[in-house]
Protein backbone atom coordinates (compact mmCIF):
# COMPACT_ATOMS: atom_id res chain seq x y z
CA UNK A 1 0.00 0.00 0.00
CA UNK A 2 1.11 3.52 -0.90
CA UNK A 3 0.95 6.64 1.27
CA UNK A 4 -1.02 9.26 0.44
CA UNK A 5 0.64 13.01 -0.70
CA UNK A 6 0.14 15.38 2.03
CA UNK A 7 -2.27 17.34 -0.51
CA UNK A 8 -4.15 14.17 -1.39
CA UNK A 9 -4.29 13.61 2.23
CA UNK A 10 -5.70 17.22 3.25
CA UNK A 11 -8.25 16.94 -0.03
CA UNK A 12 -9.39 13.83 1.65
CA UNK A 13 -9.85 15.30 4.94
CA UNK A 14 -12.64 18.15 3.40
CA UNK A 15 -14.87 15.20 3.51
CA UNK A 16 -14.00 14.33 7.60
CA UNK A 17 -14.35 17.47 9.25
CA UNK A 18 -13.62 16.34 13.06
CA UNK A 19 -9.84 14.90 12.00
CA UNK A 20 -6.92 16.49 11.44
CA UNK A 21 -3.54 15.20 9.55
CA UNK A 22 -0.36 15.93 11.67
CA UNK A 23 2.65 14.01 12.90
CA UNK A 24 2.47 11.09 9.52
CA UNK A 25 -1.65 10.15 11.10
CA UNK A 26 -4.87 11.68 10.83
CA UNK A 27 -6.14 12.16 14.31
CA UNK A 28 -9.77 12.64 15.86
CA UNK A 29 -11.37 13.19 19.13
CA UNK A 30 -15.07 12.42 20.17
CA UNK A 31 -16.67 13.14 23.40
CA UNK A 32 -20.06 11.10 24.11
CA UNK A 33 -22.26 11.73 26.78
CA UNK A 34 -20.39 8.91 29.64
CA UNK A 35 -18.14 5.91 29.52
CA UNK A 36 -20.78 3.73 28.40
CA UNK A 37 -21.39 5.36 25.39
CA UNK A 38 -17.89 5.86 24.60
CA UNK A 39 -16.75 2.20 25.29
CA UNK A 40 -20.16 1.12 22.89
CA UNK A 41 -18.78 2.87 20.41
CA UNK A 42 -15.35 1.28 21.15
CA UNK A 43 -16.85 -1.79 20.69
CA UNK A 44 -18.46 -1.00 17.44
CA UNK A 45 -15.30 0.75 15.83
CA UNK A 46 -13.06 -2.66 16.85
CA UNK A 47 -15.46 -5.01 15.10
CA UNK A 48 -14.82 -2.78 11.74
CA UNK A 49 -11.28 -2.81 12.50
CA UNK A 50 -11.26 -6.56 13.10
CA UNK A 51 -13.59 -6.65 9.54
CA UNK A 52 -10.83 -4.33 7.60
CA UNK A 53 -7.61 -5.99 9.28
CA UNK A 54 -6.76 -1.85 10.17
CA UNK A 55 -5.86 -1.27 13.71
CA UNK A 56 -5.78 2.32 14.95
CA UNK A 57 -3.83 4.16 17.90
CA UNK A 58 -6.41 4.98 20.27
CA UNK A 59 -7.06 6.04 23.71
CA UNK A 60 -10.16 6.54 26.09
CA UNK A 61 -10.43 8.53 28.81
CA UNK A 62 -13.83 8.81 30.50
CA UNK A 63 -16.10 9.89 27.57
CA UNK A 64 -13.79 11.03 25.43
CA UNK A 65 -12.13 8.78 22.63
CA UNK A 66 -8.63 9.85 20.53
CA UNK A 67 -8.27 8.12 17.61
CA UNK A 68 -4.85 8.19 15.34
CA UNK A 69 -4.58 6.34 11.80
CA UNK A 70 -1.73 6.02 9.82
CA UNK A 71 -0.84 2.47 7.71
CA UNK A 72 2.58 1.59 9.86
CA UNK A 73 4.07 -1.28 6.68
CA UNK A 74 3.50 2.36 4.62
CA UNK A 75 4.83 4.75 6.84
CA UNK A 76 1.80 7.01 6.27
CA UNK A 77 -1.66 7.81 5.80
CA UNK A 78 -3.17 5.72 3.14
CA UNK A 79 -6.76 5.09 1.31
CA UNK A 80 -7.05 2.20 4.12
CA UNK A 81 -6.60 4.96 6.69
CA UNK A 82 -9.65 6.97 4.90
CA UNK A 83 -11.48 3.58 5.16
CA UNK A 84 -11.74 2.89 8.69
CA UNK A 85 -12.20 6.72 9.24
CA UNK A 86 -15.23 6.87 7.51
CA UNK A 87 -16.34 3.48 9.19
CA UNK A 88 -15.65 5.20 12.72
CA UNK A 89 -17.27 8.82 11.89
CA UNK A 90 -20.62 6.34 10.42
CA UNK A 91 -20.85 4.45 13.80
CA UNK A 92 -20.46 7.43 16.16
CA UNK A 93 -22.63 9.39 14.14
CA UNK A 94 -25.42 6.61 14.50
CA UNK A 95 -23.82 6.87 18.58
CA UNK A 96 -25.07 10.57 19.04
Amino acid sequence: MTPLSKEDIEKKLLRFPDWEYYDNAIHAEFEFDNFKDCFSAMSRIAFECEALNHHPDWTNVYNVLTISLSTHSANGVTEKDFKLAEAIEFIVEVQE
